[in-house]
């Protein structure tokens, strides 16, 4: 491979905004892997965010990235999955598996798409300095009559437009929008773009806390919410504590704090078999295959108020929670699902029906 852009390239990055801001362009944020897509001919790699190659999870994607992309090109975008026409995070991270059966089987049962939102080199040409308006008009002259599963992300300098977007295209799975300054010029690993992503609030049981990695201070909360059953289940954690209210935290939970996990609602954590079919806290992660079953049980009897983005598979929070407010009007049993807000669902199909 000899391309003008070489990998690895970590991806230029956006930095949070409470609001949408004026004259820029805007895009739906896509609820994927972030992806660079370099192709040399014959050649095609797929790097993750991180610079660490995703090609091997995703061969139907390489085969139809060869088949559709310039000769020649790097293109930086989003791999996705969609189930039922609304993205679906779960069965990307599925794909993380390190038998190539495996990974066959779910690129036949699911297969990936890849959303196109920048072009960093075509031909000979590297465009990490040429402004992003005018890559913009490249990369939609580049992929001109490109077809499923790949796809040109819709993008627009209206305002209003974003508006439309950031309350509509939730519904189809996506993140919210992300704005780019019209003059912008590609700068890895920068966080030079904007992201505008849903917020909202949900009041849970805080059922236990793991610690932090620097020592016997409280790393997060663990957080729960009771189903139709009555059955508490783990619905995320909050960590964004200062260092001086994370020892806080621990004299504050103290009286809580249960001697053994005997009688807790999640006491099934510490046999390691329950962590083979459940994704709960300690079962192994995709990317390192490493567990940590540690965790301090608490009597959930306390309730806080935390901001989050948005749930996964309508069961737990995608991103960590920010804690807000302790909540001593609550009472643990009125927190349940029934208090999150839906999302009037949209199609994914009319989101990539038009690419500005």
């Amino acid at each position: 491979m000899d391309l003008p852009v070489m990998p690895p390239v970590k991806p230029m990055l956006a930095k949070p905004v409470k609001k949408i801001p004026p004259g820029m362009q805007y895009e739906a944020k896509w609820d994927g892997f972030r992806a660079i897509a370099f192709r040399d001919g014959d050649e095609l790699e797929l790097g993750s965010r991180t610079g660490k190659p995703l090609t091997r999870y995703f061969p139907e994607l390489v085969a139809a990235l060869r088949e559709r992309l310039p000769e020649r090109c790097v293109l930086d975008g989003e791999i996705v999955i969609a189930k039922d026409g609304r993205l679906d995070f779960d069965a990307l991270t599925e794909r993380i598996h390190p038998a190539a059966s495996r990974v066959a089987t779910l690129a036949e049962r699911t297969p990936a798409s890849f959303v196109a939102f920048d072009l960093l080199a075509l031909a000979d040409e590297a465009l990490l300095d040429t402004p992003m308006a005018d890559r913009r008009a490249l990369l939609v002259q580049a992929l001109s009559g490109v077809t499923a599963p790949v796809h040109v992300a819709p993008a627009t300098t209206d305002p209003d437009v974003a508006h439309v977007w950031f309350e509509q295209f939730e519904g189809a799975g996506l993140d919210g929008v992300i704005a780019k300054p019209l003059d912008l010029r590609y700068r890895q690993n920068e966080r030079l773009m904007f992201k505008i992503k849903h917020e909202r609030t949900a009041d849970c049981v805080v059922a236990g806390y793991r610690f932090h990695k620097s020592g016997p201070i409280v790393g997060s909360l663990l957080l729960g919410l009771y189903d139709d059953g009555g059955a508490l289940q783990h619905v995320g954690v909050c960590a964004a504590f200062s260092m001086k209210r994370r020892a806080e935290l621990i004299e504050e939970l103290e009286p809580l704090r249960m001697r053994s996990a005997a009688g807790h609602p999640w006491s099934s954590w510490t046999d390691e078999t329950a962590h083979e079919t459940a994704r709960m806290p300690g079962a192994p992660s995709r990317w390192t295959g490493k567990k940590d079953l540690s965790w301090v049980p608490l009597r959930p009897e306390r309730v806080c108020e935390v901001a989050y983005d948005h749930m996964e598979n309508g069961q737990r929070f995608r991103h960590t929670a920010a804690f807000r407010r302790w909540r001593p009007d609550r009472i643990p049993e009125s927190c349940t699902y029934a208090q999150l807000e839906q999302p009037v669902r949209h199609a994914l199909d009319d989101v990539l029906g038009d690419t500005g």
